[in-house]
Formats: C-alpha cells, structure tokens, sequence
C-alpha cells in the first residue's frame, strides 16, 4: 500500500474519533487531552501526506519513463525472435503460431487490418547466424520500424526520411509565401507590407500497393535451415529495388509520383546541360543551390548519377600532369556521390541521362518515403497444388512526396 494511502485512512480514523468527541456536553479531561492529541496527530499527518504525494510523484514519472523504454525494448525484442518460417507454415499447413511470433502477430492484427499474416518491417532485417543449414535461427534486436529496411538503399542515400503510418493520410504544409522585411521611408512612415503568409500542402496517401510474389516449394519448405532468410533476402530485395525505382522515376497512376518524374508537377526546378558531364556544369547547379539559401557549403549536396556518367568523368583527365580527372574534381567538393543504374533511367546517347542534387535544409529532409502498417504476407495454396507448392503474396502500401522543392534540383541532357 502506498504511503499516502495509509495516511488518508488513518486521517479518516482521527475524524471519525474527533467528531465522536466533539459530540459531547461535558467531556472528561482524558477526553479533552485525547482530542488535543488528536488534533495534533490530524496536523502532523498533513504535512507528512504532502511529503509523500511529492516522492510518489517523482516515483511514478520514473516509472512511466521507464515503462516506454520498457515497451519500445520488449517489442524489439519480440520482433527480433519473429519468425518468417512459422508465418509461412501456418499458411501452408495451418500449423498454429508460438512464442514471439504469435505475439507479435497478435499484437499487429490488434492495430489494424489484415487478410494474411501481418510481417512487421523489423522482421525483413537481414539477422546474423541464420545462414546455417545445421544451426538454430539466432536472431538479434533489431533497430527501429523502416530505417533499418533499406538501409543501403538509393533513396536513403540522398536524405529520404523513412516513415511508417499507423492508418490515414499525413499532410506536411510548406511555406510558399516571400515575407520580406524592409525599412520605414520616414520617421512617421510605416515599414513595408503586409505579406500574405501561405503555404502548399505536401500529402502522403495510402493509394498505390506494391506486391512480391514467391513461389515456395515443398522441399524448400521442409529444409530445416535457410528458408527463412531465403524469403527476408528476396522480399527485402524486390521491394527495396522497387522502392528505389518508384521514388525516382514513378509515373503516379498505380505507383507513387516519383522525384525526378514527377519534377514539374512538384515544382521542381530543372536545368539543361546538354552537354558531357563535368564539374563546371554540376558546380552551376550546387551555386543555384547555395544562391536560394537551401544549402551552406557544397559539402551539404548530394548528387545521385548513372554508373555511365561516372566512368565517362573519371576517364575525362582535367590535368594532365596531376593525373586528376573531373569525377576527382566533383569528389573533392560535393557532401555524397551516389550511383545508381536503378533510380535513373539508362542514357541515351544522343539525349543524355538526368542526374538529382538533394540538401537537408535546416535539418529537413528533402524527400518522405512513407509505408503504411506491416507487410501482409497472403497465402495461394491452389495455384501450386499439384507439386505441393505454396505461392506467397507480400503487400506494402506506399507514397513519396517532398518537402520543399528548393531542396531538390534536377539536372537533364546529362551526356
């Protein structure tokens, strides 16, 4: 029982006995001195009832702190015992969930709907001690929703923010509006304005889904080892090079609108350079950059290009006597240099390919990934029947959009 609780009753008892007391004509002095000690008591009592309310207090905010750490570490923990291999016999075989995994499965069918299993995002995490035939899986805790799913990926890379979104849409508004300050022509006059303040909503919605579908067969469903990652591999793999490619290059009917794609449509300012690729021309879009206040240094850019136009500047010799080539040149100023034959589409040769320059402004990132809920896995076991194998469908619900479109520039005809 608390302190304070202890104290309240007791309080309770010496009201209960004072106010019998009270109750009397003509009390006797062993009366008189109990209702004096009593009243003292009452008085005591409330000062130690406020020193107790102050420690209780202070108890239960480090209780509360710990219960969130607790909860966020349990569900890691759970996660990292999640087993793909159960999921997938209990859709061929109906064979009942254990352990973590049936926790966790229960615990994601609680928050929101689902026609198959639900495979929380962690789960895809490659694990270390899983790629051996004779061993036990050993997984490990993993780290939070999303970020640690691709994380090598293209769109990572160039400062995409991960999200995951419990249900709904989330709306970020963006300031358009070109506030300026300005001085007062006279003693009496009035300073400049007023300037309408507006903004452009940037929203997220739940309207394209990405699907995976694998063919397991019997055999490999009955191997002891490897299955289990086999399926973490390939599901991780198709959606991230899907991911990469819509976030890019997404036409925005059945997929999201990608960045590049999708340039005009978000406002995004495009430069031709029409010609080869060399520093001189990425240096003049990274000033545009530097002129609209979106970033402070060259080293706060990145810029995503193709493979080709990588091995066409590093064959290109600016200096002959140093040996330093203009892919030397752009390395030794830009923040990030990332090469992609996935984000960006292949070059023409006599049109070029598109290269991206990106900043994280303000500590803003310039492009949202967003997926909504876990990934639900749903089971086909007719289609396959005849050689006792199981088709497996992985959705992911997913959209892309940006911040503010200073952030992001695009470069055309790159040759």
């Amino acid at each position: 029982m608390l302190e304070t609780q202890k104290i309240q009753r007791r309080q309770s008892e010496i009201r209960e006995s004072l106010a019998e007391l009270a109750g009397k004509d003509t009390p006797t002095d062993d009366e008189t001195r109990s209702m004096s000690d009593l009243d003292a008591e009452y008085r005591k009592n409330e000062t130690r009832y406020r020193a107790a309310l102050t420690v209780e207090d202070a108890e239960r905010r480090d209780a509360a702190n710990d219960l969130e750490t607790r909860d966020d570490s349990e569900w890691s923990e759970l996660v990292g015992k999640f087993e793909l291999r159960q999921a997938a016999l209990y859709l061929d075989e109906g064979k009942v969930l254990d352990g973590a995994t049936a926790e966790v499965v229960q615990e994601l069918r609680s928050a929101g709907g689902y026609r198959g299993v639900p495979i929380p995002y962690d789960a895809l995490e490659q694990r270390a001690g899983e790629t051996i035939a004779s061993g036990v899986p050993d997984p490990v805790t993993t780290k939070p929703i999303i970020d640690r799913l691709f994380p090598q990926s293209v769109a990572g890379a160039m400062g995409a923010q991960m999200l995951n979104i419990g249900s709904g849409q989330v709306e970020y508004p963006v300031t358009t509006s070109s506030v300026s300050a300005g001085w007062a022509g006279s003693e009496t006059g009035n300073v400049p304005g007023p300037t309408k303040y507006t903004t452009v909503d940037r929203p997220l919605k739940p309207n394209q889904t990405l699907g995976v579908q694998m063919s397991v067969t019997r055999r490999a469903m009955k191997q002891a080892g490897g299955i289990e990652d086999a399926i973490r591999r390939d599901m991780r793999g198709a959606i991230g090079a899907e991911m990469d490619r819509a976030v890019f290059q997404g036409a925005g009917s059945a997929e999201p609108l990608g960045v590049i794609a999708g340039a005009s449509t978000y406002g995004i300012t495009e430069t031709p350079v029409d010609a080869a690729a060399t520093w001189a021309a990425f240096r003049r879009a990274v000033t545009t950059f530097m002129v609209n206040n979106a970033a402070a240094s060259p080293s706060a850019v990145r810029i995503l290009i193709r493979p080709e136009i990588w091995d066409s500047m590093d064959d290109t010799i600016f200096d002959a006597g140093s040996g330093i080539t203009e892919y030397d040149r752009m390395a030794g100023k830009i923040g990030s240099i990332v090469q992609s034959s996935n984000g960006l589409a292949a070059p023409v040769d006599t049109v070029g390919s598109n290269a991206l320059l990106t900043t994280n402004a303000g500590g803003q990132s310039p492009i949202f990934v967003a997926t909504w809920g876990a990934v639900d896995l749903i089971r086909d076991p007719y289609s396959d029947a005849a050689s006792g194998g199981l088709r497996l469908t992985a959705l992911v619900t997913l959209d892309v959009t940006i911040s503010r479109s200073e952030q992001l520039q695009v470069l055309t005809g790159v040759q």
